[in-house]
């Protein structure tokens, strides 16, 4: 039986067809679910093994990115929410997702301390929005990452600065808990941009829980997942043709996905 993912909507959220999409492709049934909706009862998070939070702008990010969503959530949501962790499931935030739990305090919760908010994500360094691909290194074992070192994928985001207290940071990488960072990789070179794209510290770019079964990450590996999303596909595509190499139709990022379905066979 394929496993179940519940992908969240909501005001605001653009990045769900390209979520499901991605989880479908691994093995996984995914059902786009409006918020309201699981308000309301008409679904129920209990009956699925997986849950997105996808990424776009929910509620305009108009009291800061996620937070009004997170908030919803937690007022509406929470106690089903908290009983979902507590079992052998899955989480994963992208992008406005990943601001989304971290306002709800699903990461890092240190000491699982779940629904404490402990680092923030920050309006980027530039003061601008970034549209752009970067590189990234693998830094802990969670199910989400298995068997995979590196990969490239999209960011974009006004508000991906990772934050955290000295103290936090200290706990979280004593614990492992930093997930990916930013890195100068071949994506960057061939663009020629700096490898952290906002100024996060210590160049985070996604972060666990301490079960490492829920992910939060700034990067879109749903919008990278095609070898032909790569800003330098024309260039790889001519290097594997002279070296009569097959190119390829997927990225490493879509192993995120395909991980998570596996986690559940």
């Amino acid at each position: 039986m394929k496993p179940k993912i519940l992908v969240i909507s909501g005001y605001g959220i653009n990045c769900e067809e390209e979520t499901k999409e991605a989880f479908d492709l691994s093995g996984g049934k995914s059902e786009i679910v409006h918020i309201n909706d699981l308000i309301n009862g008409i679904k129920k998070i209990e009956n699925f093994q997986i849950i997105a939070f996808p990424g776009g702008f929910a509620y305009g990010d108009d009291t800061g990115a996620g937070n009004a969503f997170a908030q919803r959530v937690r007022n509406h949501l929470w106690e089903k929410i908290k009983k979902f962790i507590q079992k052998d499931k899955l989480i994963i935030g992208i992008c406005n997702g990943f601001q989304v739990i971290a306002n709800l305090g699903l990461i890092p919760a240190l000491n699982f301390d779940y629904g404490n908010r402990q680092i923030a994500l920050l309006h980027n360094e530039s003061a601008r929005y970034q549209n752009r691909w970067v590189d990234l290194k693998i830094e802990n074992k969670s199910p989400w990452l298995n068997n995979l070192e590196n990969f490239s994928a999209v960011v974009a985001h006004g508000e991906g600065k990772f934050f955290a207290t000295e103290e936090v940071l200290k706990q979280m990488k004593i614990k492992g808990l930093v997930a990916l960072r930013y890195v100068a990789g071949e994506i960057c070179q061939y663009q020629n941009l700096p490898h952290n794209p906002n100024g996060a510290l210590d160049g985070i770019a996604g972060i666990t829980d301490e079960t490492g079964r829920i992910l939060g990450l700034m990067p879109h590996p749903e919008r990278s997942m095609f070898f032909t999303q790569r800003p330098d596909w024309p260039y790889l595509k001519e290097k594997l043709n002279r070296e009569k190499k097959i190119m390829p139709k997927y990225t490493k990022a879509l192993e995120i996905f395909k991980n998570a379905i596996k986690y559940f066979n």
